[in-house]
């Protein structure tokens, strides 16, 4: 009998090439504040993070009601902006037709909002194909931290060691990393040497295998 696999799925660069809006959204929102911030800034302390996390990296300590009010309107800015260009990943919609077909359980453990969320998933109207969408609302730390795949992997009664995360963000491959579950990068954000802890490395979904997937374990 094959071992139960289980698929773990973060979202911005994983689902959705959203990167290059967020960090479009995230320059304008922060020059409206007079503050600058540079790509290796958003490489090492925004992606893959929870917006209560790495903003008060940007405005310092600020109270709670403040960092939630600044997200809010990061995130609606990030909605409008990126409506238009909304589109899956290349290969992504395949992919989950066929590891649904395989009988693959799927999860999104994602470190935004669930508006943003909701926003994609339904917007690509794939919802469907995943048992659970977990948030930063699910966590109480963010990624690197393994708590959003740890939890991932129980909405599918499985152990983390039973699962594949799949990843773009290098907090992200350290989370996935951390929770025991083998780690897919895909380089919609980091080069594929910036990806070397990852256990397979993809540019895209077209290729993808559940044959590659088994043979990770």
């Amino acid at each position: 009998m094959h071992k139960k696999i289980g698929l773990l799925f973060d979202m911005d660069g994983v689902i959705a090439h959203t990167n290059p809006h967020h960090k479009t959204v995230i320059k304008d929102f922060c020059k409206k504040y007079d503050i600058d911030v540079t790509d290796e800034f958003l490489e090492k302390k925004v992606y893959g993070r929870t917006n209560k996390e790495w903003i008060p990296e940007v405005f310092g300590d600020i109270p709670e009601t403040k960092i939630e009010s600044l997200a809010d309107e990061k995130e609606s800015l990030f909605r409008e902006q990126y409506k238009p260009d909304l589109k899956p990943v290349d290969g992504l919609l395949p992919f989950l037709e066929a590891m649904q077909a395989a009988d693959v359980p799927m999860v999104v453990g994602t470190s935004a909002p669930y508006e943003n969320a909701d926003f994609i998933l339904s917007g690509l109207h794939i919802k469907d194909y995943f048992t659970a969408i977990l948030s930063s609302a699910d966590v109480t730390i963010g990624k690197p931290h393994p708590d959003i795949y740890l939890k991932a992997a129980k909405a599918i009664n499985l152990e983390a060691n039973s699962c594949v995360v799949l990843e773009d963000s290098l907090a992200g491959v350290e989370a996935g990393k951390a929770a025991g579950a083998k780690v897919i990068g895909i380089t919609t954000t980091h080069s594929e040497k910036e990806l070397s802890d990852c256990d397979l490395v993809i540019s895209d979904f077209k290729n993808l295998r559940y044959s590659d997937i088994k043979a990770l374990f």
